[in-house]
């Protein structure tokens, strides 16, 4: 390949990716792509994982493109998928990007709306998932030792 074939820039779901980059690692710079669903997804394709983003052909591109918008044509393993038994659907999906934050949004709205135990929890800005609250995930003003204006030296002079 020559150089003037190389792209610096590469246009993916909805995002400008680093050509520089080997596949995997800018595959997973898309939101909803991470490491192993790029790296099944490349080879279910043929694709060679080692080669830079920029190096790969036009048809590539494309084909991992589509590929990205209708993951359900690749036959990935179900489990990989990030969006699996959708409540209002009931079926198996690969989210990307704005349809990700989107879709999680209303999912916390729904709990909410239940009254549900993790819905009261995002309601009240608690933490959801068990963690411990005693010492962690405090906001608001610190509470501690305050601290005088003087230093301690000049307090004990001025008491002689």
């Amino acid at each position: 390949m020559s150089s003037s074939e190389f792209k610096h820039l590469v246009r993916l779901g909805g995002r400008d990716l680093d050509g520089s980059k080997k596949i995997l690692p800018a595959l997973a710079d898309i939101k909803g792509v991470g490491y192993n669903f790029a790296n099944a997804l490349v080879s279910k394709l043929g694709i060679n994982p080692h080669a830079r983003l920029g190096s790969l052909t036009e048809e590539q591109i494309n084909e991992l493109e589509s590929a990205l918008k209708g993951v359900s044509t690749v036959r990935l393993p179900e489990w990989m998928y990030n969006r699996r038994k959708d409540p209002e659907s009931g079926e198996t999906k690969q989210l990307l990007s704005a349809e990700l934050d989107f879709v999680v949004k209303n999912d916390i709205e729904r709990e909410k709306a239940m009254q549900s135990w993790k819905g009261i929890r995002h309601s009240l800005g608690l933490k959801v998932r068990g963690q411990r609250t005693r010492t962690t995930g405090r906001k608001g003003r610190t509470v501690g030792v305050r601290k005088s204006a003087q230093p301690a030296a000049q307090k004990e002079e001025e008491k002689k």
